[in-house]
């Protein structure tokens, strides 16, 4: 059986993105290759590999990628996680399934070290669950 191919966008890579390719990658099992990239990549924020470390999904050697790098790859499915980048997402060809699940971004919070990591953890948690519905709901990734 042929996997389907999955590309999770946002704007800099570096944390939403990176948090539910690990997700969806860690829930699919071997059923998905996934793949995140953004519009304006920037560098994985340490938060991120921290908040996913606590439920044991190692992140740490994930990098930030320009959403050009797969441009003209097949795609089955083309998931923006943040507004800016779905307005500014490429069109991708071919039968491409886009999806849109807005978060808020967790590396815009201030504070404290724990607020910051606390912001994280509601963003990733937020992100499970949509990724549990999608895999429940979707008859397409059964």
């Amino acid at each position: 059986m042929t996997k389907q191919k999955i590309l999770i966008v946002c704007t800099g890579n570096s944390a939403r993105s990176q948090m539910a390719e690990g997700l969806l990658r860690h829930e699919g099992e071997d059923r998905f290759e996934v793949f995140s990239a953004g519009t304006k990549p920037g560098f994985v924020r340490p938060e991120a590999i921290r908040v996913m470390e606590e439920i044991g999904i190692d992140i740490s050697r994930h990098r930030s990628k320009s959403v050009d790098e797969f441009i003209g790859q097949p795609l089955d499915f083309v998931i923006t996680v943040c507004n800016s980048a779905k307005e500014t997402c490429p069109v991708f060809p071919g039968d491409v399934k886009r999806l849109h699940w807005p978060f808020d971004d967790p590396a815009a919070v201030e504070g404290s070290d724990e607020v910051r990591k606390g912001a994280f953890r509601k963003i990733r948690d937020q992100i499970h669950g949509r990724i549990m519905v999608f895999l429940d709901g979707n008859e397409s990734v059964r």
